[in-house]
């Protein structure tokens, strides 16, 4: 593929929240963004780097919830690539971010070839996707909404399945697609068994299609869907490198997946059965599965020491020493706030436990300690009743929004770096080892002039010193209320 009419559109969906990959994965920052396979690089970034051929793929479009705007941009930025990124004011399920994917490539081209594909997912050979996705296009060019169907190798129960039918006429059987005869749900073991000794396929949520076949399905099989997203393309607004969709009419949007909004009910559904080394990275037993292991089977990360212990995940952030004796089977995950100890094959149950910890209003059920911002990042250090410490790094060029609390005052101390701080229309700069003193009520913010990170401690005293008691006057970065 050559002539711009004929590149694919690639749209990667990145608004999951990961919770089954708990304490890693929250949503403050969620599985996509995190070096889970590949150390210094999130399954994000390798999908979007498994898009750089200019021959065969357009400029690509991400479709990611207002929340991880930023997570979104920094690491687009990091690795080289130039993307749209459409946000979702609220979660909706694939079938509104799918309906928008199509409405944006319809806009340039009402008969574009759009591939969507997961933000999440490990490949572990990236010529034979692209591969796939030239081959899938044959069948899309048609007229098909094709799909990858996975070569399945296990009977698992984490899947839905695909039964392939009849080859597809001309180019694209003889491609080796097929149409759909029948999507199946997630089975239990037995029938899962019984799917793949019929040839059934896992569905791992790839489709392909001409923009205007997928328009045209969502009209007939879910036009509320279509609807809200066609309002909310024609109310979005552009902010900074961002494409707000219009939140009143994305709210509007029913939540339902692309499956069963379009793809169980379309006759025009096509599948191409694929052999690449693929996982979801659903689980922790799904990570271990697709790491490397030692001659005892076990995958670990980080600061970590074993003893007798066998076909095992142990992952250890930062500083922390996770020491495992005697077990089997088992998944310990320990980040600086909480510990994780399952067995390999139950970890889908954290899924479970995540929203126990939600009902007891734990803060680490979503929140790590360490938070991204645009402007940086913060680390809570130590929290009591009227007090908070927080170590602040601020990136060269980086402004904090000029603000005011109403429960708390603030102590800054620069430890790297030099600090523009603005307090009731008064500028000065404070450098290592100076401090800054901001009252209750004053209006203050945080700047980093300088070449280099801008480091310090703060420490917060009042009454309340939760994030919300922030009344943002001026953002750079566009962000609304506390």
């Amino acid at each position: 593929m050559s002539d711009s009419g004929d590149l694919i559109h690639p749209v990667i969906l990145c608004g999951g929240s990961g919770t089954r990959l708990w304490p890693a994965s929250r949503e403050s920052f969620p599985k996509q963004f995190l070096p889970l396979v590949e150390p210094g690089r999130s399954s994000f970034q390798a999908a979007a780097a498994r898009l750089g051929d200019t021959a065969i793929f357009d400029r690509p479009a991400v479709v990611a919830a207002n929340d991880s705007r930023f997570l979104v941009a920094e690491q687009l930025a990091q690795a080289g690539v130039q993307a749209d990124i459409l946000l979702e004011p609220c979660r909706r399920d694939s079938a509104p971010a799918v309906a928008v994917a199509a409405l944006h490539a319809a806009a340039r081209d009402p008969q574009a070839l759009v591939l969507i594909l997961p933000a999440d997912h490990a490949i572990g050979d990236d010529a034979a996707f692209v591969a796939a996705a030239r081959a899938a296009g044959l069948g899309a060019r048609a007229g098909h909404i094709m799909t990858l169907g996975i070569a399945p190798t296990t009977p698992s129960i984490a899947y839905g399945y695909i039964e392939p039918g009849h080859p597809l006429a001309g180019a694209a059987g003889e491609a080796g697609a097929h149409l759909v005869a029948r999507f199946r749900e997630k089975p239990d073991a037995a029938r899962a068994a019984d799917l793949i000794a019929q040839g059934a396929l896992w569905n791992g949520g790839y489709f392909l299609f001409r923009a205007d076949v997928m328009l045209d399905e969502l009209e007939a099989h879910a036009p509320a869907v279509l609807a809200a997203a066609r309002e909310a393309i024609g109310t979005a607004t552009r902010d900074l490198d961002f494409i707000r969709l219009g939140a009143e009419a994305f709210a509007r949007a029913p939540q339902i997946s692309i499956d069963y909004a379009v793809m169980e009910r379309t006759r025009r559904a096509g599948v191409l059965p694929v052999r690449f080394p693929w996982s979801d990275i659903g689980t922790w037993g799904a990570l271990w599965e697709v790491s490397p292991r030692d001659h005892d089977g076990n995958a670990v990360r980080g600061r970590v020491a074993l003893r007798d212990t066998r076909n095992s995940l142990v992952h250890s952030s930062g500083e922390v020493l996770t020491t495992v004796v005697g077990l089997d089977d088992v998944v310990v995950v320990t980040t600086d706030d909480a510990v994780l100890v399952t067995s390999r094959t139950t970890g889908g149950a954290v899924k479970d436990l995540v929203e126990d910890l939600r009902r007891r209003r734990e803060p680490e059920a979503d929140a790590h300690r360490l938070m991204y911002r645009p402007w940086g990042s913060y680390q809570r250090i130590d929290i009591g009743g009227r007090f908070q410490v927080k170590r602040i790094t601020v990136k060269p060029g980086g402004r904090l929004s000029l603000q005011r609390h109403y429960h708390r005052a603030e102590h800054w101390v620069v430890v790297r770096g030099t600090a523009e701080v603005t307090v009731d229309g008064t500028v000065r700069l404070v450098h290592e080892n100076e401090a800054a003193y901001l009252p209750i009520g004053c209006v203050h913010r945080l700047a980093n002039p300088g070449k280099i990170p801008l480091e310090l401690i703060e420490v917060q005293v009042g009454s309340y010193t939760g994030e919300d008691d922030i009344i943002r006057i001026e953002d750079v970065y566009g962000r609304e209320g506390g």
